[in-house]
């Protein structure tokens, strides 16, 4: 009438998983319990031996109880008293092993794991029940089974445990906690045990009583204090989670399945990632101002670095993949390859005067200060990010067809609809994360395409089965199209807006992006093997104005903070070169910069809802809750800067660019007499 139980308790045979940075041996985090499931034939003789004198020297000969142990159980019970131990081995692993029996001491509960402990000796193998029990039993320092126990008090596999530290393993199963850290009295108990232990080892005959004498107790490992997660650490452990759970894994496989997790993160450069920001910007950045950055490997789609904020302001919600704001005009290459994909060149002219009107917008849409360009040519609205003309262009193309690019090129479909029919649609209306943008970016880097993003290398289960991720892959656009879209935006880091971004020992292409009244800011980049994404924005939907620097622009602090990224991650690289363009790319006369040395560049003009525009750029974020500012720059650094920024132009207008062309501010917010428009900037 007491049958053995069909199933194990879910916490004695759970093995929890650890994740990995991208070289697989550098520990991440640790999920779920600490158990490493082992065979019987992995655990030393000794070491058996040494739990076998400890806590049932019968083990191999009685039927799976203790009779002397029963009896004093049950006279405990009868008499009032505490219910005594007295448990065999077999016993303590029915007790701790299957499901149905309850812990607490009671002689309805003792005599039920007595039974089941009989009927588990007579179907079970001894070995079977040793092996079940070394890898169930808990050792203390948060060590479940003798594995585990292994490496956190001698650092070392089980089976390269000796004599000593095996006896040690085994006098700690009767008081765990007491023995995991033992100091003064405890110290003096512990040795004891420990002695006790190798002496019943010699009565047993599993040592000679010369062996016995002359085993000395062993070195104990400092305790490891408990698993934290710190920085960016809990925002990696996010989204790794999550996309486990998106291909299938469940959170219980994650805590209890025993798998090792090599996610894409690159250690070092997730260190480069946080010191590009705090290094960059000022001590006196307000604490609603956020900072994303994401870096992907075009070739393979990993996230290879990110920097998501503060996880004190915001835990589990960073601003490199869960915040999502206007893309601005780091929105225009998405047209831009559109259009060359279809059938257009570089040398396509389109209007660049000021203002444009569309049939599908209520208001003409202006150029910043009402300039008009005439018909340009793509490399030059590109350059000088010329609203109109990019406005113009989606019109020719049709916006349909650069929604098609941008969400091949990783971008939602769900971020995009509901922008797609307006006419500022190019500008970039829609919003996206620095991750989403990153990786639309790569797209380009690869030649046209697009491999999926992702945060999980490969996955491997507790029985050494392998499953490595392949990611989607996606062409957008012909090899060419993707070639003369990278150089029109080489000559954005060369001579146009993202000046400041430049790397002087390597090609770089990029795109700045400002969205109306600089309420979010953009840097987006690549070389041939990274693009890299940088955002700025406050989490109030308020303008980024940074003390001492005013209000920003793409190619301000946001190209900064890119290219000293850039420059430790490039760093020992090889130099690698962009596809050639097309011809129609070496014919391009630069458009030639104005009188304080910088292009000039383009504000996006107020766009109504009526025209599909957005009412308010989203921003995707909770607010933050605290107010530790990021590290800023040396005083020397700060000053320098300080002294190049304008002091004499009128106060309504946005800042102008400097005459230094690595401090380039990038687009303009928007100006004229109607300021409360909301698309984006440039």
């Amino acid at each position: 009438m007491t049958p053995i139980p069909d199933s194990a308790q879910k916490q004695a045979t759970a093995q929890g998983s650890v994740i990995y940075y991208r070289d697989g041996r550098t520990v991440l985090a640790r999920q779920g319990v600490d158990r490493k499931k082992v065979e019987l034939a992995q655990v030393p003789k000794h070491v058996r031996d040494a739990v076998i004198a400890a806590e049932n020297r019968s083990f191999y000969e009685d039927a799976g109880v203790s009779a002397k142990g029963t009896a004093r159980a049950v006279w405990s019970t009868l008499t009032g008293q505490q219910l005594q131990g007295g448990s065999t081995i077999t016993q303590q692993l029915v007790r701790n092993y299957y499901s149905g029996l309850s812990q607490e001491r009671s002689f309805t509960r003792k005599f039920k794991e007595i039974l089941i402990a009989m009927k588990v000796d007579q179907s079970k193998p001894k070995d079977w029940v040793l092996e079940q029990y070394l890898n169930t039993i808990y050792f203390g320092r948060g060590a479940n089974g003798v594995q585990s126990a292994a490496q956190a008090y001698f650092g070392k596999d089980v089976s390269e445990l000796s004599v000593a530290e095996g006896a040690y393993l085994a006098s700690v199963i009767q008081q765990p906690s007491r023995f995991a850290d033992p100091k003064g009295s405890d110290l003096v108990a512990a040795r004891a045990r420990w002695k006790s232990v190798i002496d019943a080892m010699g009565q047993t005959g599993a040592l000679t009583p010369q062996q016995a004498a002359a085993e000395r107790y062993p070195d104990l490992r400092t305790p490891k204090k408990p698993f934290e997660l710190k920085g960016q650490a809990q925002y990696m452990l996010e989204q790794v989670t999550a996309e486990l759970n998106r291909r299938g894994y469940s959170d219980e496989d994650i805590n209890s399945g025993g798998l090792k997790i090599v996610s894409t993160f690159d250690k070092k450069l997730m260190q480069a990632a946080k010191r590009a920001v705090t290094d960059t910007l000022p001590d006196a950045t307000p604490k609603k101002v956020r900072t994303g950055l994401a870096a992907v490997d075009p070739g393979t789609g990993e996230v290879v670095a990110f920097y998501g904020g503060r996880p004190s302001q915001s835990a589990y919600y960073d601003s490199a993949f869960s915040a999502k704001v206007m893309a601005g005009s780091t929105f225009k290459p998405y047209t831009l390859a559109a259009a060359l994909d279809n059938g257009f060149d570089l040398s396509t002219r389109v209007d660049g005067n000021s203002p444009l009107q569309v049939a599908s917008a209520s208001k003409p849409i202006p150029n910043d200060s009402g300039r008009s360009y005439g018909q340009i040519n793509l490399i030059s609205a590109t350059q000088n990010s010329v609203n109109t003309a990019f406005v113009d262009l989606g019109q020719k193309v049709g916006l349909d067809k650069v929604a098609k690019v941008a969400e091949a090129a990783g971008i939602p479909a769900s971020q995009l609809d509901r922008h797609k029919s307006a006419a500022s649609f190019p500008l970039g209306v829609a919003s996206v994360s620095a991750v989403q943008n990153a990786s639309g970016f790569a797209t380009f880097a690869n030649e046209g395409v697009h491999m999926e993003a992702h945060v999980v290398r490969s996955v491997t289960d507790a029985e050494g089965r392998v499953e490595a991720v392949e990611p989607a892959s996606t062409r957008v656009v012909g090899e060419q199209a993707a070639a003369d879209t990278t150089y029109a935006m080489q000559q954005v880091v060369k001579y146009g807006t993202g000046a400041a971004a430049r790397l002087y020992d390597r090609p770089v292409a990029g795109k700045t992006g400002t969205t109306d009244k600089s309420k979010s800011v953009w840097f987006n980049g690549f070389t041939p093997q990274l693009a890299v994404a940088v955002n700025m924005f406050r989490d109030d939907n308020a303008t980024v104005t940074i003390p001492g620097y005013g209000t920003q622009f793409g190619g301000q602090l946001p190209a900064q903070i890119w290219r000293a990224f850039m420059t430790e991650a490039m760093e020992g690289k090889p130099v690698e070169e962009f596809p050639e363009p097309s011809d129609l790319g070496y014919d391009y006369e630069y458009s030639a910069p104005t009188e304080d040395g910088v292009p000039e560049q383009e504000a996006t003009p107020p766009v109504s809802p009526d025209d599909g525009g957005t009412p308010e750029p989203e921003i995707t974020a909770p607010p933050l809750t605290d107010d530790p500012s990021a590290t800023g720059e040396s005083d020397d650094e700060r000053q320098e800067r300080r002294q190049d920024e304008p002091s004499d132009l009128p106060a309504l207008l946005p800042e102008q660019p400097s005459s230094r062309q690595d401090d380039a501010p990038a687009d303009r917010g928007a100006r004229g007499d109607d300021r409360t428009g909301r698309a984006p900037a440039d």
